[in-house]
């Protein structure tokens, strides 16, 4: 559920790309999973351009699920909304075969820290 202090940040074409919560004087950045992004308090201007700079390719991007029972998946997110995001299994890149049945898995938002992207 979408904290209510959370202020929506649109880029130029109209797509949202996270939010900007205020803390202290100053502000942080969430992306679309509900995660900081700033790292640090900035200015508004710079949580802006945190998002705006992300975007939302990492959408995209592979992720490991790590289960309650210590067992790892990999996995790519399907669905996202402040009611929840879903991710699929995908082995072997299963999740772009036509037609394939994938595990689906139904997390919070915002997404919790056994959501973590691939490193690179």
């Amino acid at each position: 559920m979408l904290p209510p202090d959370w202020i929506e940040h649109r880029r130029g074409d109209g797509e949202t790309v996270g939010w900007i919560v205020a803390e202290g004087d100053g502000f942080r950045a969430m992306d679309l999973l509900g995660r900081e992004v700033t790292g640090d308090v900035v200015d508004w201007l710079g949580a802006e351009e945190v998002l705006e700079d992300l975007g939302i390719g990492y959408l995209a991007d592979r992720y490991i699920l790590r289960f309650a029972d210590g067992t790892e998946r990999p996995v790519r997110i399907a669905e996202v909304s402040v009611r929840g995001v879903t991710v699929v299994a995908d082995e072997f890149g299963a999740s772009s075969a036509v037609g394939a049945t994938l595990d689906r898995f139904p997390l919070p938002f915002p997404v919790p820290r056994e959501l973590r992207p691939v490193a690179r």
